[in-house]
């Protein structure tokens, strides 16, 4: 089955949907851990199952470097691959490109860089990007945008959102003439299931402008994709200020397609972007955070590092069933960080998954009850 998605249930302007992809349905609001290198760091694919993850997102960029589109595409695609056989969608490289500020020359055709790992030199534009993401074979596929650097003046950004509109239309173009080239996957083994595409969703740049961002939404959706995602925030910007740039695009976005604001956030503020309409987010910080001991609870964030909990045997979180709240004390997840085992950051990241996705869990049966809107600061 090929990619749909539907609204179930709205409260206000938040929606419960479910999204149809070659590898699964997957319930919307959804959160997205990302497994940049194929890989949720420290975390098996067993337990991300356990855990109730329903997509992973991976990045074109990383494994465009390491291993190879290739190498990936003859080991049977992303999924095989990672022995993870539920969606997947791959970010297109904009954004790690734009990362890499001091290694890079954005010309019209694309972009030149050198590789973070060797310096050895690359080149990717919206073809060669998508080129990769349809090699990779994930459910879900980003068109190649430029990530607008913070700050930036009206001028850069108006040029930065023009090049990412023109660059939408090419994307969308080489995808529409290759997406029924193999893989898929490899047109699945040439079964019944051979008419499956990957979906190609589109991006919305501009800054932190809003008249840019509004002329970048009504571009990307002239062009026509089955999701839209809003790009170029959490780059450095004030939150005040994603906040609103979010509250000023999402209702430009068609409602019957999925909404994705990339990148963002904290538990408390990706319930505020349900609240707008958002349907997929994704962001590193729970698992980044739970590496240098912050970890999220029912009674606020909590830095297993510090001296106070050493000798404190209650639970990470008593309202919190996750295997590491059911079975470990703070005191020992303490010890374990300042004896800096591996099993801390195996840990920690287990317990800031399962409570971002829990999170979403509440959300959504919120939505779908009517109650969300009331009930919100509760969640």
């Amino acid at each position: 089955m090929s990619f749909s998605f539907h609204v179930e249930a709205a409260c206000g302007a938040a929606r419960a949907g479910r999204m149809v992809t070659p590898h699964g349905e997957v319930e919307t609001p959804v959160f997205m851990p990302v497994g940049t290198v194929a890989t949720v760091k420290a975390v098996p694919q067993d337990v991300l199952e356990e855990l109730g993850v329903q997509i992973l997102l991976n990045n074109t960029y990383h494994l465009y470097l390491r291993p190879s589109v290739e190498q990936v595409r003859k080991l049977g695609g992303v999924q095989r691959f990672m022995a993870w056989d539920k969606p997947i969608l791959t970010d297109s490289g904009g954004f790690q490109v734009f990362s890499l500020s001091e290694l890079r020359k954005v010309t019209e055709q694309g972009v030149a860089f050198k590789s973070h790992l060797d310096g050895s030199a690359h080149f990717f534009s919206p073809e060669k990007s998508l080129e990769a993401e349809i090699g990779l074979g994930a459910d879900i596929v980003m068109a190649f945008d430029e990530c607008t650097e913070y700050p930036a003046d009206r001028n850069r950004s108006q040029e930065s959102m023009e090049m990412t509109a023109r660059w939408a239309k090419r994307s969308k173009d080489y995808f529409e003439a290759h997406k029924r080239e193999t893989p898929w996957f490899e047109r699945k083994t040439m079964e019944k299931g051979s008419d499956q595409t990957q979906a190609l969703f589109g991006i919305v740049q501009g800054g932190m402008y809003p008249e840019f961002r509004r002329e970048s939404a009504e571009r990307t959706v002239e062009i026509g994709f089955p999701g839209y995602a809003i790009g170029g925030l959490s780059v450095g910007e004030p939150r005040d200020k994603t906040w609103e740039i979010v509250n000023e695009t999402i209702p430009l976005l068609p409602k019957d397609k999925p909404r994705y604001v990339m990148g963002v956030g904290t538990p408390e503020e990706i319930v505020k972007y349900v609240s707008l309409g958002v349907d997929m987010m994704d962001c590193v910080l729970p698992t980044r955070a739970a590496r240098h001991g912050l970890l999220f609870t029912s009674e606020g964030k909590l830095n297993i590092k510090n001296a106070r909990y050493a000798l404190d045997e209650a639970p990470l979180d008593p309202n919190c069933r996750c295997k590491v709240c059911d079975r470990y004390s703070r005191a020992y997840l303490r010890h374990l960080y300042a004896s800096n085992e591996v099993l801390a950051q195996v840990l920690n990241t287990i317990h800031n998954l399962a409570y971002y996705l829990d999170t979403m869990r509440r959300v959504r049966q919120s939505i779908i009850l009517g109650g969300f809107a009331s009930s919100r600061s509760a969640v």
